[in-house]
């Protein structure tokens, strides 16, 4: 009996150099690029279908990974359809800022936009709307004169209409290389949306991660509704710059979107999974079929 139990155990060999030769000259079995994601957050590592399945949220710990506009457009409007507004708009070199035209043509290249922001028009559970949606990988959705000429024109175009307008934001802030002319954007984006919600146009805010700078002091704040996917960074300055201002530490979960609702600057956090049903109730809620529904 003991010498069948001792029989049975493996133990560990160090290989020979012939065999670690061998080995060597194995040839390695290479790993598609984009097979698997590794989450940012908890680390867990999941095949990229399955990520996607679950609509690129961690099973494990319900990190949110960054969208492209295309992969928000297609998770929430009907049947992914958006007729596009202004496709072939660009941004130029309007001051000659060194090296930014090569840039803006390598944010092309390796983004497949034309620029930071698609809007058009589409359907959210049955509902007609406008939308205007922000992608982080073209200059970190930075707002240049074309992401504010874009949205302002997609807000008018809700006021002819008299359609909601949706904006999903994600931005580093203000595009540098543009100067003043970006920081135009602000106060065009903010002139436009008064005059469609003094008009009574419903304007839905939807901030994901991040959403910064330039873009959070405008038009992501000016929602009827501000609503904001879990763990978004949403704040105007950095972190390490207002500890420097007010020589004081912040809390860890600053900026967050779960701060931000305790402190009174979002209506509410909504999960990605929940976030097409939430859109659709409030647009309900605000037309005339929910105004019915609702004895109103």
């Amino acid at each position: 009996m003991f010498k069948d139990l001792f029989h049975k155990r493996k133990y560990a060999t160090i290989p020979s150099e012939r065999e670690r030769a061998q080995q060597q000259d194995r040839p390695k079995r290479d790993i598609p690029e984009g097979l698997m994601n590794k989450c940012p957050k908890c680390g867990t590592i999941q095949f990229s279908k399955e990520l996607e399945k679950n609509l690129k949220v961690c099973p494990s710990c319900g990190h949110h990974f960054r969208l492209s506009a295309w992969e928000r457009i297609g998770m929430t409007l009907d049947d992914g359809r958006l007729f596009e507004f202004d496709a072939n708009m660009v941004s130029e070199d309007p001051l000659g800022f060194p090296g930014y035209a090569a840039k803006l043509e390598q944010q092309k290249k390796n983004s497949g936009l034309k620029d930071a922001v698609v809007t058009g028009e589409g359907e959210i559970g049955g509902f007609p709307v406008i939308v205007a949606v922000m992608s982080c990988d073209f200059f970190t959705g930075s707002m240049g004169s074309v992401v504010g000429e874009k949205i302002t024109r997609a807000i008018e175009k809700a006021m002819e209409r008299k359609l909601p307008v949706i904006i999903f934001s994600t931005s580093g802030g203000a595009r540098m290389q543009e100067s003043i002319l970006s920081l135009m954007q602000m106060a065009k984006t903010s002139a436009a949306l008064a005059k469609f919600q003094g008009e009574g146009g419903l304007y839905i805010s939807v901030m994901t991660d991040p959403t910064t700078g330039g873009v959070t002091a405008s038009f992501a704040s000016l929602g009827d509704y501000n609503l904001a996917e879990p763990g978004a960074l949403i704040g105007f300055a950095g972190r390490i710059v207002i500890e420097q201002t007010i020589r004081q530490k912040l809390p860890d979960n600053f900026q967050t979107a779960e701060f931000n609702m305790q402190h009174g600057q979002l209506d509410k956090v909504v999960h990605r999974k929940d976030m097409k049903s939430t859109l659709t109730k409030l647009l309900d809620m605000h037309s005339a079929r929910g105004e019915m529904s609702n004895g109103g």
